[in-house]
This record gives C-alpha cells, sequence and structure tokens, in this order.
C-alpha cells in the first residue's frame, strides 16, 4: 500500500531550535545505529520510520557506518525514502557523518579533506539523495589540522552536499575551536552530537551547554538510554534477544549490582510519575531547554511510541530532581 503521512503529525510534537539557527528539532528524533541494517526485515523498519514521521519526529540521523554492516542502514532507509517517503523530504532533517573507519588504507576513517567528501558522495548515492540536511564530523582527528576537517565540512555546504555541518564526540575546547574556524568561514556550527545519561554526564563536567550556547549551536544527545540500560529491560536479567545477547555494544558487566540498585531506584521514581524509566530517563536529559534533541533508537513501533510518550510530561520537580540525584549518588 502507497504510504501517506498522518494529517496531524504535526499537531503533539515539541520541537526546540538549535541554537541560534532557524532549524527547529524534534525534542526526540529517531536514530538508524543499531536497527535498520540488513539483519532485520526492510518493512519492519520501513514500519518504525512510517509511524515516526506520523508522531511529529522529522529528523532522521545516520552515519556512513551505521548497520550492520557499515552502510546498510544508509542503503535502507534510501529504499524506503524512494518508495514512501520521497514526496515528502522538504519536511525532514536527514543527517548523515563521517569519521570512523569505512574502507581500507590511508584515506578510509578519521578527519581529513579527502575522507570527509569521498564518504559523503558514497552517503548521498546510497540513500540516493541529492544533499544531506546536516554533516557530520563524527570524532575529533588527533592528526589532521582541525582547520583542515572544518574546511571540508564548510565545502560540503559551499558545494551543495549539505545544508548544515555539526560535530560529535568533541569536548568543549575542541566544540570552541572548531565553532571558530568555522565561522570564520561563514558556514556556523549547528548541533553537537554528544553521548549523554543519566549514568554518563560528562557533558556537565565538561560544561559543553555553557560553549553550545556561546558559539550559538544546539545539542542533540545520543544514548540518552544508555544502550537500554535506563529501561526495564534488565530488570529481571539479561532477555535472550537484548543487546547485551545478541553482541551489542552493551555489556553484561555493565549491570553490576550498584548500577542495577541506581537503575530500581530510578524505576520507582518512574513508576511514582506514571511513566516507564525510558521515559523518564528521556525526559531528565530535555530538562535544559539547551537541549536540542535526544536521538532514540528503536527495534519496534511499540518502543518508538513508548519513547515519544515520554513528551507527554516533560515536567520535573525540585523533589523529584533531588530524588533522582539521590538514587544517582547514594543508591539505596
Amino acid at each position: 500500500m502507497t504510504y501517506l503521512a498522518a494529517d496531524d503529525r504535526y499537531d503533539s510534537m515539541t520541537y526546540r531550535r538549535a541554537g541560534r539557527s532557524g532549524v527547529r528539532l524534534p525534542a526526540v528524533s529517531l536514530g538508524l545505529w543499531h536497527n535498520f541494517g540488513h539483519g532485520r526485515p526492510l518493512d519492519t523498519q520501513a514500519d518504525i520510520l512510517h509511524r515516526a514521521f506520523d508522531l511529529g519526529v522529522t529528523h532522521f540521523d545516520l552515519a556512513n557506518n551505521y548497520g550492520p554492516p557499515p552502510g546498510s542502514a544508509e542503503e535502507n532507509f534510501g529504499r524506503i525514502m524512494a518508495r514512501d517517503l520521497k514526496p515528502y523530504r522538504d519536511e525532514m532533517i536527514i543527517s548523515t557523518k563521517a569519521g570512523y573507519l569505512m574502507w581500507p588504507g590511508p584515506y578510509g576513517e578519521w578527519g581529513s579533506r579527502k575522507y570527509l567528501i569521498s564518504s559523503l558522495d558514497q552517503s548521498l548515492k546510497r540513500m540516493g539523495l541529492d544533499y544531506v540536511d546536516v554533516f557530520y564530523h563524527h570524532r575529533p582527528d588527533p592528526d589532521t589540522p582541525l582547520e583542515e576537517t572544518m574546511a571540508a565540512l564548510d565545502h560540503a555546504v559551499r558545494s551543495g552536499r549539505a545544508q548544515y555541518v555539526a560535530i560529535s564526540n568533541y569536548t568543549s575546547e575542541q566544540t570552541a575551536a572548531a565553532a571558530k574556524i568555522l565561522a570564520d568561514l561563514g558556514t556556523p556550527l549547528l548541533l553537537h552530537q554528544p553521548s549523554y545519561s543519566m549514568l554518563n554526564r560528562w557533558i556537565e563536567r565538561d560544561n559543553l551547554l555553557d560553549t553550545l550556547e556561546e558559539v550559538g549551536a544546539g545539542c542533540i544527545a545520543f544514548s540518552p538510554l544508555q544502550q537500554g540500560l535506563l529501561t526495564d529491560r534488565y530488570l529481571g536479567g539479561v532477555p535472550a534477544d537484548s543487546r547485551i545477547a545478541t553482541g551489542g555494544f552493551l555489556k553484561e558487566s555493565a549491570l553490576d549490582d550498584q548500577t542495577m540498585a541506581v537503575v530500581r531506584e530510578l524505576n520507582e521514581i518512574a513508576r511514582g510519575r506514571g511513566q516507564t524509566l525510558a521515559q523518564l530517563a528521556l525526559v531528565w536529559a530535555l530538562r535544559d531547554e539547551r537541549m536540542t534533541s535526544l536521538i532514540i533508537g528503536a527495534s519496534s513501533v511499540k518502543q518508538l511510541e513508548d519513547n515519544v510518550g515520554a513528551l507527554d510530561n516533560l515536567a520535573l520537580s525540585n523533589d523529584e530532581l533531588d530524588a533522582i540525584d539521590g538514587a544517582l549518588t547514594n543508591p539505596a
């Protein structure tokens, strides 16, 4: 059947502005990191993408190495885009990244102009797109001059391959330096994508949000559910179909007694709010208005709907914030 987007798709989604730009992103964006490779049925992937768009999720986050195997998420997204979503292209923000290993030899990873532009051309071909809305440098390169990497991002925009540029996994100091170079080139930094969750608060120690506010860029966090740890998924053990059991990034060693005590206490706080633990974790990560969006993964429509449902109650009282901090610092 031909996909037709829901007429009410913009009625209930919360949108936040990315820094001082003209771009507003949904508070929850869909990432295609784990669940959109060749090992999953294309129709299942399409169902998730369709439902996301129907719920007002306009931002789809990809990278050259997403899959598995690398490149396959972009290929599958391109197939679904051509088949179902092409009429809605101008309503979408589609992003991709380059920085990790994609092909052998000295030009297949990191941050050289050679690698970044070649990778972006490959990504556009895989997705069947003329341009992406946002192109990221995926991780800092310790060897390539930052000026070269940022000039490559600037060139991506000036050549029509991308509308905006962004960075990921940069420290606050690196971010300020990158933003200065980009500003001087005339292509401002739109977004920074760090990891961030209740159990991973490095951006607070690094004052990253303050730096992004100063340079006028937004923040969009990945892994706000700590690879599924901040859900009710592991409260009763390790399910056979979980990321831990199937060889994902989350390892069973992460389920130590102290961590699980924290997770159980947080789950009780969530229940008291009438939310799932995943919903509470998302609400908490969005508590600062400077957090433009959170990237969630979804292996099913139900999981997607549960996560987007967090936006139905974004208010956290001071007592709830104190209880959360207490659980994180002094687990029962």
